[in-house]
């Protein structure tokens, strides 16, 4: 889908966690062609004294109502005052923005693993994989019970999973020391959260198929030339996708504020390349 600017009419915002908002908007434009993975840059008034856009995750997709959501948690003045918003008020919204995820069509069993506020970069794939017939498992970790996602907000057919760092609600421990458990199961994984979390599931994914036993088989004779490496074809390919957090500043790919590190050396943009990734496209060490 082409990139748009349109104006979003808020429908409903309302607080799901301790500083934490969902808000609907009406978004036709939005709604229709956008996928899991991408993201809108959205501009607030220009009373608020905020130059730049702020970046938000399409968090669900109602096609046929023409409602689109985001969730965010307040961390400053910008999203502070988003939640001032009442319904009938408008926003700049630009997008669809950057690279979706990418489901392999024989993948039948999805392992979604979201950290805090990951939730946003991932919760659409759900809905995606239950109406495409998947199977989902979604490994969601926090702080503590009161920083747990709302089951209620998710698909009835998603089979939730949570940890706390604390052991006040499920697993006792990071979401991480679960994904072992899931990785025979799935197909492929996907991911969003902070850094540390998705460069330990890269870790793990690299292992993975050693831990299995499966045997990594030699390209047959005339089947082609190698996926090239980012490719759409070669991110079905790797088990392991992560959708990366980073600040931007123009989200189109010019002002170089969101890069990452690539194995080969060259940075990636996490607006135009990303943000989703396949995990062995980043050279999780650079410390960039």
């Amino acid at each position: 889908m082409t990139m748009r600017l349109v104006a979003a009419e808020l429908v409903e915002s309302r607080e799901i966690l301790p500083d934490q908002w969902l808000q609907s908007f009406h978004a036709p434009a939005l709604a229709s062609g956008s996928r899991a993975g991408q993201f809108v840059h959205v501009r607030t008034d220009d009373w608020s004294g905020l130059v730049l856009r702020r970046p938000f995750s399409l968090n669900t997709i109602d096609a046929a109502t023409g409602i689109v959501t985001i969730h965010f948690r307040t961390v400053g003045r910008g999203t502070e005052w988003f939640t001032r918003l009442r319904p009938g008020d408008h926003l700049d919204m630009l997008g669809p923005l950057g690279r979706p995820f990418e489901v392999d069509p024989r993948s039948r069993h999805l392992l979604l693993i979201a950290g805090g506020l990951g939730m946003a970069g991932v919760r659409l794939l759900a809905d995606e994989a239950i109406r495409d017939g998947r199977q989902v498992v979604l490994l969601f970790g926090a702080a503590g019970a009161r920083d747990v996602y709302p089951s209620s907000l998710l698909p009835d057919e998603v089979e939730y999973v949570v940890a706390t760092d604390d052991g006040s609600l499920g697993h006792h421990g990071f979401i991480t020391e679960l994904v072992p458990d899931y990785e025979a199961w799935a197909d492929q994984a996907f991911a969003c959260g902070p850094a540390g979390m998705l460069r330990a599931l890269a870790g793990l994914a690299a292992g993975r198929r050693e831990r299995l036993g499966v045997a990594k088989l030699g390209r047959k004779r005339g089947a082609g030339k190698p996926l090239v490496l980012g490719s759409p074809q070669a991110r079905r390919k790797s088990y392991l996708q992560v959708s990366m957090e980073q600040n931007m500043g123009c989200a189109v790919g010019a002002c170089l504020g969101c890069v990452v590190m690539g194995v080969g050396g060259t940075p990636q943009r996490v607006c135009r390349e990303g943000p989703v990734f396949a995990s062995d496209e980043i050279a999780w060490e650079a410390g960039w």
